[in-house]
């Protein structure tokens, strides 16, 4: 037998943990390479939240001074801005259009890469954060949290591509930080991607869903600071009429949302005879002639139906501020002829401020009655009714007031206002819409696709 060289241990002769180091260093490196990609890709999700919270308010900002400089100007540029914001979703960034939730559930449920792309990427994401924002700055009535799921789950795509394997749980991931960073709502976040993104709970996806909150929502705090949405709030239903809301909150509240629901996916579908060959034909003239209905409802209702409609609910809230009369029903209106114009924009936040103006309309009706609490679950109760997720609904109002007193009436209400919407639109709005960017062979979901990837 030869002699090894001095100063090297024969292979042989090595330890068994020495023999093992490098394999077992690479692959730890590799699991940590990916940790670290992947809560990163968490923080860039909380950055994002942070920009389109604030290019958000600083459009509204700029609209609302050219309002208060030329009152009629909305009749100009929103019919304008509609129609080229529609010209450049179509030209540029298609899949962009809407809240951007419908794609992100469709995303999931494809399995080819390239379908994928078209729907969540970094260039969809970029376009939608850019689209979302110019649609406040020419005053319509969109949110910004539903486009940041999108944006979310597209950033959670591009670090999927470390592990193909698990990108749908990186989008499921992407999507609950995105409401998680936009509402300051972690526990929202949460449910969120159970009930409506999923529909199911992936047990293996759970590290990815919280992980990527968690990550998103310290970047935010940190900026924004660990904020309430709507502020806090200490309303009661007290023992008296105010209980009396709970049901009328519900049954109004989920009787319009399952109507708006409707039209949604009516328009979506197309509408039928030859109105809606001419809106099919001419797509930029139809999103004008939304931006000029957006415009009148804005009018009508002293331009506070215009943007997201935060700050008027949240001063109703706080301040005990006074709402227009029919805000709720004129923000429903300017609502929906922004959401079916074909340009970027979400329906959390617009949702919410009808919800609120209904539950404004009704506190009038109950002499005595606690207007911020109503006001509460006027929001629950129209917000269940257009998505339909009860347990999603009830949990993003109470996070974003903070209000433990109105757990159990918002429970009550969200359930209610669920089931009357169903009765109207047997799905929920996102689900439906999502099918539209499935290809046909996919329209059904793969029986062995739950809980994997």
């Amino acid at each position: 037998m030869e002699a090894a060289e001095p100063g090297i241990i024969p292979v042989k002769t090595r330890p068994q943990w020495l023999r093992g180091g490098p394999r077992l260093a690479r692959l730890a490196w590799l699991r940590w390479r990916w940790q670290i990609t992947f809560l990163f890709g968490g923080c860039m999700i909380g950055v994002a939240g942070v920009v389109m919270a604030l290019g958000a308010a600083a459009a509204e900002r700029q609209f609302a001074r050219l309002l208060a400089a030329y009152p009629y100007a909305s009749l100009l540029v929103t019919p304008a801005g509609f129609a080229w914001l529609a010209w450049v979703t179509r030209r540029f960034v298609p899949n962009s259009e809407g809240s951007g939730i419908p794609q992100a559930i469709a995303a999931r449920r494809l399995w080819d890469q390239n379908e994928r792309r078209r729907l969540v990427s970094l260039k969809i994401g970029l376009g939608k954060i850019l689209l979302t924002l110019a649609g406040l700055l020419c005053g319509a009535s969109i949110g910004r949290e539903g486009p940041t799921v999108q944006v979310g789950a597209s950033i959670m795509f591009a670090v999927g591509r470390l592990s193909p394997a698990r990108q749908r749980g990186l989008i499921l991931a992407g999507a609950a930080a995105g409401i998680a960073a936009a509402f300051n709502t972690p526990l929202a976040g949460v449910v969120f991607a159970i009930e409506e993104m999923s529909r199911a709970f992936d047990e293996r996806a759970n590290t990815l869903v919280i992980g990527a909150i968690i990550a998103a929502g310290l970047v935010s705090s940190a900026w924004l600071g660990n904020y309430t949405y709507f502020g806090v709030t200490a309303a009661t239903l007290g023992s008296g009429v105010g209980w009396a809301a709970v049901p009328l909150c519900g049954v109004v509240g989920g009787l319009l949302g399952g109507l708006f629901s409707r039209a949604l996916v009516a328009f979506a579908a197309g509408l039928p005879g030859r109105l809606g060959r001419a809106c099919k034909r001419h797509p930029l003239l139809f999103a004008a002639g939304c931006g000029l209905a957006a415009a009148l409802c804005g009018i009508a209702s002293g331009n506070t139906v215009f943007g997201t409609g935060y700050q008027h609910i949240k001063a109703v809230i706080d301040h005990g501020a006074a709402l227009p009369l029919r805000f709720g029903i004129l923000k429903m209106v300017a609502t929906t002829a922004s959401s079916v114009a074909g340009i970027p924009g979400g329906l959390f936040s617009p949702s919410l401020a009808v919800g609120g103006g209904i539950g404004y309309d009704i506190a009038r009706l109950l002499p005595g009655a606690p207007v911020s609490a109503i006001v509460i679950l006027g929001m629950v109760g129209y917000f269940s009714g257009v998505v339909q997720a009860p347990i999603t609904a009830f949990t993003i109002v109470a996070e974003m007031t903070a209000d433990h007193n109105m757990i159990v009436p918002l429970m009550a209400t969200s359930l209610i206002g669920t089931a009357v919407s169903r009765l109207i639109c047997p799905e929920g709005v996102y689900h439906i819409l999502s099918r539209r960017y499935l290809p046909r062979a996919a329209a059904e979901e793969r029986p062995d696709a739950a809980g994997k990837g």
